[in-house]
Order: C-alpha cells, then structure tokens, then sequence
C-alpha cells in the first residue's frame, strides 16, 4: 500500500464526514422548525405530482408544476429568508468540542439542589420565573445584551433576581455550567401554532429557545405557580415537584455521543390556566 493509496483513502473518508455532518446538521434544523418542515412536505408533494403527471401525460399540469420547479427555490428563498438564516446561525454555532463545562457529580447534585430549592419556593410565592441552562449550544447571542453576573448558583440569588419590583424579574437568567452568567435575558417566543394560546410570554419564551438551542428551559407560572420544563422542541407542562426534580437531573447528566452540537423574555406573562 502506498502513500498516495493511504492518502486517497483518509481524502475520502474527510469527504464523507463533512458531507455526513452537513446532512446531519441541516435535517437536525429541519426537524425542530415547524416551518421548514411544512415546506420539505410541500417540495414533496410537488414531487409526486411531477411523477404522476409524466406518467399520465397530463401536460397542463406537468408545464405549470416545471415553472414551479425553475422558480420555486428563488421563492423559497426570499419568503422563507428568516428560517433559513435561523438554520445557518445554527450551523454556525456548532462545537466539536462539547460544552462550555461539564459538571461533575457533586457541581451537579449541588446546582439541582439550589435549582430545586429556588423553585419549590417561586412555586409556593407564585413568583414568576425563567432559568435557562445552557448545555451544547452556545447562548451568547442571548447573554451578549444582558445583565452580567458571572456568580455562583444559589436559591437566594435567584429568588432575589425575579422578587418584583427587582428590575431583572421579567427577564430570563441563564445557567452555564455552575454560574449564574446573567440576569434579564429576553429569547424569541415559539411561533409553533400547536402551543395552547392560553400559554403566556414566558412559556412561549422558554418553548422559543427549546426550538432554537439544547438548552433546558425551567418556567414557574406567575399566575397559577405552575412549574414546567422545556427542552428538546418540547413544553412539559405543570409537572410535579418529584417529576421536575427528576426530568432536571436527567437532562443535565453528560450525554455519550461522538459530536455535540453548539450551539429571549417578554414582559411580566403568563398563562391565565
């Protein structure tokens, strides 16, 4: 075997991972935008068209659908510009290298504890609150225009933040690693039409980035003293105290995989449940 064998060899397998990781990174995006996934459904439909007409020789139907397919992505383009930027934000956020830090045991045991503590008193004050914890993908688009505070995680420093008339309260806090980075965070609210429209700002807010980053997302209702999470594309409502301890030491454990992705609030909320 010759060098320029074992060469050609590593070249291809370069190829391959790049191309493997784009597809990946592109259908990860795809797949928690509503939206984007609406147009691949339409693209595909058109698609089957075309077949059917061709073999059917419906010619009306196969001239209009070829001017749709020639002019299609330019349309594409310029109605879908925001959500295909969102998707090229996100490639562009991306690490190989995993998180900012990762905990260990204890870092962990101790941040869900003050987390829970925090909570279970929000909860009982009916004291609205956003916490954001940054896992894979980079929140600094989101920390940049904020309050920083670069302190230790602990529940007297949470409540205080979100206590009205604390001028941060309405905002978010975000969460790397063991630190409070910041306070007074504002994320883009979901636009997913399947929300329940009785859901308030926070709830849509902490649903938004749960679309647009790995980030977990903890809510207590202001109104009702709700607690929820979300995470993974997806809003788990009015969750016991036992249930939201469990699903947040979950979620925080280190995830085995070989790439790890990389990757604000409204007024004062929520929902009238």
């Amino acid at each position: 075997m010759t060098v320029a064998t074992v060469w050609g060899a590593i070249t291809k397998i370069i190829d391959c991972g790049i191309v493997w990781y784009i597809l990946y990174t592109l259908l990860k995006s795809i797949k928690n935008n509503v939206k984007m996934v609406l147009i691949f459904k339409g693209i595909f439909i058109l698609l089957v068209i075309k077949v059917l007409s061709n073999l059917l020789n419906l010619n009306t139907v196969g001239v209009l659908l070829e001017y749709v397919i020639s002019w299609g992505p330019i349309a594409i383009i310029i109605i879908f510009q925001p959500e295909i930027r969102n998707i090229l934000e996100q490639v562009g956020r991306t690490q190989l290298l995993g998180k900012h830090k990762v905990l260990t045991v204890d870092e962990r045991e101790k941040v869900v504890f003050e987390l829970m503590t925090a909570v279970e008193h929000l909860k009982d004050e009916k004291i609205g609150a956003l916490i954001v914890i940054e896992r894979n993908m980079s929140l600094q688009e989101y920390i940049a225009p904020t309050t920083k505070l670069y302190a230790d995680i602990t529940s007297q420093l949470l409540e205080a933040i979100f206590l009205p008339p604390n001028p941060l309260h309405d905002g978010g806090v975000i969460i790397q690693g063991n630190k409070v980075t910041c306070a007074g965070a504002v994320f883009k609210t979901s636009m997913n039409p399947n929300v329940n429209k009785k859901l308030g700002t926070r709830h849509r807010a902490a649903l938004g980035v749960a679309e647009e980053t790995d980030a977990i997302a903890l809510v207590v209702s202001e109104e009702t003293g709700r607690i929820s999470i979300a995470c993974d594309n997806y809003l788990h409502y009015n969750l016991t105290v036992e249930e939201f301890r469990t699903m947040l030491l979950d979620e925080l454990k280190p995830k085995n995989t070989m790439f790890y992705d990389a990757e604000g609030v409204g007024g004062a909320d929520d929902e009238n449940l």
